[in-house]
């Protein structure tokens, strides 16, 4: 089974490699582009058969290690 996590930093919450990447945008340019947010996408490959136990044991990783749920949300997929 393979486990997808998106996270992303929470609203509000400043991102300044998203604040580079559009100035970047717009030196280049892309001059219609208003904002940007930058996250991370993890791909879990797992030996769990069981995708109600694979989700929660994905979110129970996020809420540990790989999402600061301070400032930032997360969101799993399982396929």
């Amino acid at each position: 089974m393979r486990a997808t996590v998106t996270v992303m930093l929470k609203n509000g919450v400043l991102d300044p490699q998203g604040e580079a990447v559009r100035r970047a945008l717009g030196s280049l340019g892309f001059g219609g582009v208003d904002g940007v947010r930058q996250g991370k996408v993890i791909e879990l490959d797992l030996a769990q058969t069981d995708r109600a136990a694979a989700e929660a044991e994905v979110r129970q990783m996020c809420e540990k290690l790989l999402a600061n749920t301070v400032i930032e949300s997360y969101r799993v997929e399982i396929a």
